[in-house]
């Protein structure tokens, strides 16, 4: 399949999302892994602009619901109303509906509400009391933090960050760009500039496109021992999951069909393992009195770990 849809998808998310054209193959790797997504960092780079860019340069349905302490699992997924005409509870569907959800500042309500997320993240489906509902593909989570502000926060348990196949932050613009941002603050972030240039059936073509990747049997192995690595490593109390292994499977070839090629190569594993691990793998107690940090950690598993030649790619 030729990517050419891809490029054009992010030549249109890069006219309100000025120098990050590496951020946003990340953010497109995770829609075509049919993946979710968390976005760390400060207010004000551009965080939601990218998400609703994002819907609608491919014709998306999109939601967006600002997390607070007080907000509910109701709120998220949807209520059952008595009709008193009929006799009868209709469920009205929340938010959650919603080909795009972005859930801001996740990380401000409670672990209740957050966890109102997880079967829809995991399944792609919502149950209620008299219900079952299978929801529209495709269909991705993007939850934005601050990772500066601690004070009336819930950090995500570590079953929650599972759910996420990548953790990335758009970090502050370069000289150059923030300048070119200056230039045009008026139209920079204007979503009328965006058009739509993908449907959902381009990204459904592209996902099954990607799954169908054939991976050499040596990068299968290449996988399973970084990950076998960090849970073996005496500086991480966790190390990556199985389900942290199939998305890095996942990410990498959606990477190779990123680059324009149609098989995976090692240098796809080691560029994806740290948005796909880096979120997901826990200190121990003497790293952090050691102050060591968890990205040295995975550079030095990785350069521990034989790099397979494959031959015939």
């Amino acid at each position: 399949m030729n990517n050419r849809k891809t490029i054009i998808l992010l030549e249109n998310l890069n006219k309100v999302i000025k120098g990050k054209k590496e951020v946003l193959e990340l953010v497109l790797i995770t829609l075509f892994s049919r993946g979710h997504l968390l976005i760390e960092d400060v207010p004000g780079v551009g965080k939601t602009t990218l998400v609703k860019a994002l819907a609608k340069s491919m014709d998306l349905s999109y939601k967006r619901i600002q997390f607070t302490p007080d907000i509910m699992p109701s709120d998220i997924i949807g209520v059952s109303i008595y009709d008193k005409h009929t006799g009868n509870f209709t469920f009205k569907k929340g938010p959650i509906f919603s080909q795009i959800f972005l859930a801001d500042e996740i990380n401000r309500t409670s672990p209740k509400t957050q966890s109102s997320l997880l079967q829809a993240m995991e399944e792609g489906e919502i149950s209620t009391e008299n219900a079952h509902f299978i929801l529209e593909k495709p269909f991705m989570v993007l939850a934005t933090q601050n990772p500066l502000e601690y004070g009336g926060t819930f950090p995500l348990p570590e079953a929650q960050l599972d759910r996420f196949l990548m953790k990335i932050s758009l970090g502050y613009p370069d000289k150059i760009n923030e300048k070119e941002i200056l230039k045009n603050y008026s139209s920079i972030g204007d979503l009328s500039l965006i058009s739509s240039v993908l449907e959902s059936c381009d990204i459904l073509e592209i996902q099954g496109f990607i799954d169908n990747l054939t991976v050499h049997e040596d990068i299968m192995d290449y996988i399973v021992n970084i990950s076998n690595a960090t849970r073996e490593c005496k500086d991480l109390e966790l190390g990556a999951s199985p389900r942290a292994s199939i998305d890095l499977l996942k990410a990498s070839k959606a990477k190779a069909f990123l680059s324009g090629r149609n098989y995976v190569i090692p240098d796809d594993i080691k560029q994806m393992v740290y948005p796909v691990f880096l979120h997901r793998i826990v200190l121990s107690p003497g790293a952090r009195i050691e102050r060591k940090n968890k990205d040295t950690i995975l550079k030095n598993i990785l350069n521990n770990i034989s790099i397979p030649v494959i031959k015939d790619a």
